[in-house]
């Protein structure tokens, strides 16, 4: 059995399946196969947003919502499933003003064949409409039932202090859990402020970009080539020296412990402060095994010290 984390009042398993490839590099039937084999080795909680994947020629954002809703009434499991979302960022419902986040929802709930969203995220802050606004809005969603629990990713540390201590003063749904960018080579975009506030006001976190879009791996070498539509961004890793003591500590533990490089590198996130669930996706089957093998692994004080270390 894996053990499950708490988000808020929910059970979740401590690996978060990225939905951000379905509709996008991984198909309706490949997508199907992937949440099957995430499923059946105890993973429970989804990671979506409305947007995914409106960045592709002839998708209009939600194509990763609808295959995960058309998975669960196949499978008959939708209790079975936490289902994260994000909202915001949806070419037809942009920003978080009251009318266009209610009207996401809507949409949202409509291709997750759900009548309830688990847990909900602003995916991007809108420092157009004030956070009173926004909270009050996300307060009365919960009230009506459609969304169980709320969070936020992409905002300004003003913004979000100010949004938590709305929440406290005025006793609205509060978030639970914060999306932050974090990897061992991407550290600084939440450790320090961010987490100070987050581990204040007893937020847990759901890192996203877990295996720096595919560098923490280990599939990118110097004078490799890699097929993946992230490519790019992940080579860029590759230019200086921090990525490739990171990469070197990864090899040493990953063969230490008798597991994948990717496997270690999203041990170390999961073993964190205020970490519940690192995001990590696989857009095919044989990429998933790595991912669900966190459940299995922890890494000793000693091997979390030298990956530290090499990533500081």
């Amino acid at each position: 059995m894996t053990d499950l984390q708490k988000i808020g009042d929910l059970d979740v398993s401590p690996l978060a399946l990225g939905g951000n490839v379905f509709g996008w590099t991984a198909d309706r039937d490949a997508s199907f196969r992937i949440l099957d084999a995430y499923a059946a080795a105890g993973g429970n909680l989804l990671d979506t947003a409305d947007s995914y994947s409106a960045w592709i020629e002839g998708n209009r954002g939600g194509e990763s919502e609808t295959i995960i809703g058309d998975w669960t009434a196949a499978r008959g499991n939708r209790d079975d499933i936490v289902i994260a979302t994000k909202g915001g960022r949806h070419p037809e419902h942009t920003g978080l003003s009251a009318p266009v986040m209610r009207a996401a929802v809507d949409d949202s709930l409509r291709r997750l064949r759900t009548d309830r969203i688990d847990l909900y995220f602003t995916h991007f802050d809108d420092p157009s409409v004030p956070v009173e606004e926004i909270m009050t809005t996300l307060d009365g969603l919960v009230a009506a039932g459609k969304i169980r629990q709320i969070a936020v990713s992409n905002i300004d540390l003003d913004r979000l202090a100010a949004s938590l201590e709305f929440s406290e003063r005025e006793g609205t749904a509060r978030y639970v859990a914060i999306q932050p960018q974090y990897n061992l080579v991407s550290r600084d975009t939440y450790e320090g402020p961010r987490r100070d506030i987050a581990e204040r006001h007893g937020l847990v976190a759901m890192p996203y970009y877990g295996l720096a879009s595919g560098f923490l791996t280990g599939k990118y070498r110097p004078g490799t080539t890699v097929d993946s539509a992230r490519s790019g961004r992940a080579a860029q890793y590759l230019d200086g020296e921090r990525g490739q003591k990171v990469l070197a500590a990864l090899d040493i533990v990953a063969e230490e412990q008798g597991k994948a490089v990717a496997t270690v590198a999203l041990a170390w996130i999961a073993a964190q402060p205020t970490v519940v669930a690192p995001i990590a996706s696989a857009r095919t089957l044989d990429q998933l095994p790595p991912l669900v093998d966190v459940f299995r692994t922890t890494l000793t004080a000693d091997q979390l010290d030298r990956l530290t270390e090499a990533s500081a």
